[in-house]
């Protein structure tokens, strides 16, 4: 599949068949992750697969909420979930931060969830990133150090929805050229 079939096809997969990921799989999308760029090669990530099925129904209690009806409550049917923990960057990057006042690290993140999405479309599977949490529940849970952050939780498994077309904005709405 080329990339723009790939990016074509991955969406946001909400139903998941009752089928375990093999590690295989997951430890080529984490690889395929691992090389994505970042601020100064900062890698400022650690990922945390929960496979095994009572801690993973305890990370996918700490994404649900009562506020809202139904939110995440399908990342218990999920096989996989990975929470993506936002580590500490290089000094590069932190003193890029103070300069420019951005936080590098959150577009990293971002780009890694892209790449483990992609990766697991391209492995057959779906995936959802989700980023309503309770990371208070999720530390605890998997033993996260205080001073780290969580900053999303993806959602992994073969999924049983059927491929929805995107909607989106027209080009004429999102792009220009050499000016606003």
């Amino acid at each position: 599949m080329d990339f723009h079939e790939l990016a074509r096809t991955r969406q946001s997969d909400r139903k998941y068949a009752d089928t375990p990921v093999p590690r295989e799989v997951i430890e080529r999308i984490l690889e395929t992750t691992r090389i994505a760029p970042s601020a100064t090669n900062s890698q400022p990530w650690r990922f945390v697969v929960v496979d095994e099925p009572d801690i993973k129904n305890q990370v996918a209690d700490a994404l649900t909420t009562p506020l809202v009806k139904n939110m995440n409550q399908f990342a218990r049917e999920a096989p996989v979930l990975i929470v993506v923990v936002e580590e500490s960057a290089n000094a590069t990057a932190r003193i890029g931060n103070l300069l420019k006042q951005r936080h590098f690290a959150h577009m990293d993140l971002g780009i890694a969830a892209s790449y483990i999405t992609l990766a697991a479309t391209e492995e057959g599977l779906g995936s959802c990133i989700m980023g309503w949490l309770d990371e208070r529940k999720i530390r605890k849970t998997l033993g996260i150090p205080r001073h780290r952050t969580i900053a999303l939780v993806i959602a992994l498994g073969y999924s049983t929805e059927e491929k929805k077309s995107k909607k989106r904005k027209p080009m004429d709405k999102i792009r220009s050229y050499n000016h606003y």
